[in-house]
């Protein structure tokens, strides 16, 4: 990659204030941050804050704090969601000019009674807008995308298909088009997050050829479960990290991100501060050193995250 390629890369993180960060959302943020990093691009910080039923402002400050105190610093402003209605707005009239939105007014319920999955039944409706769901009508073409560390993938989700809400009936933007409208107008071009997310990118990269914009690249990560399907995730009352251990913290992230043998180990234990550790995970940590496996798991006992004992004894 040449000089004027770094300098075009911009990636982000882009937590949702419904608690404090957890260790999987820390393992993904260090991910992100690394690989920017090593591509001297720019990491953006954007606090996905559209669901408002979902959100707690409290949680903005403590996300935050969070971050500062790893040692995850972001370049520019922080942006919020909840103060870029404007731009969603206008995306959706981008997207109706092109004749690719319609009202829906099938309820979760009526979904799952005719197929379990939506169906496109209101396409043809003409459905007045006030009052229903706008969806995007997709063309399904994208289910074969380049990841930048699985390669070649192909979705086979049935979401992959689907036409997905964009704005609710209560009016709440959803988060499909919300993301896609937020990486454009940032110019964001590198996309590091979980794989829990990778079924949703053929409805991302459709929404990117409608709207005629490059749509950037992704990689990926595993994600940390408790057990097999069930993600950290405040959904599943995962633990905060606790941010007066930051070092240990991220000590433990890159063992999850794949730097487990026992010479980086020892390299990594040498390092007693945040700086220095970012500095030197900088320089060695590479995405190929990431697990094959989509899922990990981590061991969380009375709050405390760590290394199950079986995968110790496996990986050291």
């Amino acid at each position: 990659m040449n000089t004027s390629e770094k300098s075009m890369y911009v990636g982000r993180f882009a937590p949702s204030p419904s608690g404090p960060l957890h260790f999987g959302s820390l393992v993904c943020a260090l991910a992100s941050y690394l690989h920017a990093k090593q591509h001297n691009g720019k990491w953006l910080l954007r606090i996905e804050d559209i669901d408002t039923p979902r959100i707690n402002p409290a949680m903005n400050e403590v996300i935050l704090r969070s971050l500062e105190l790893h040692g995850l610093k972001w370049d520019n402003e922080v942006s919020y969601q909840s103060q870029r209605h404007h731009l969603y707005e206008h995306t959706l009239s981008e997207l109706e000019k092109r004749k690719l939105i319609y009202a829906c007014s099938c309820s979760r319920k009526q979904i799952r009674a005719r197929s379990g999955t939506y169906d496109g039944h209101c396409r043809l409706r003409n459905l007045p807008s006030a009052g229903h769901a706008i969806r995007f009508m997709h063309s399904n073409k994208h289910t074969h995308f380049q990841d930048l560390y699985k390669g070649e993938v192909h979705i086979k989700h049935a979401i992959a298909s689907e036409d997905p809400v964009l704005k609710r009936a209560d009016g709440i933007y959803a988060y499909h088009l919300a993301v896609v409208a937020d990486d454009i107008e940032q110019g964001v071009t590198h996309i590091v997050r979980g794989n829990d997310l990778i079924d949703t990118t053929p409805i991302h990269l459709g929404l990117y050829a409608a709207l005629k914009q490059n749509a950037p690249q992704y990689l990926h990560i595993p994600v940390l479960v408790q057990k097999q399907g069930e993600k950290l995730s405040k959904q599943h009352h995962s633990p905060a990290i606790d941010d007066q251990t930051p070092l240990a913290n991220l000590k433990l992230a890159l063992y999850f991100l794949g730097l487990q043998t026992p010479a980086y180990n020892a390299e990594i234990e040498q390092l007693t501060s945040v700086e220095s550790l970012l500095a030197w995970a900088t320089v060695n940590w590479q995405s190929k050193m990431l697990s094959k496996q989509s899922e990990i798991l981590i061991s969380v006992t009375n709050g405390v995250y760590s290394v199950p004992l079986s995968h110790k004894e496996v990986q050291l």
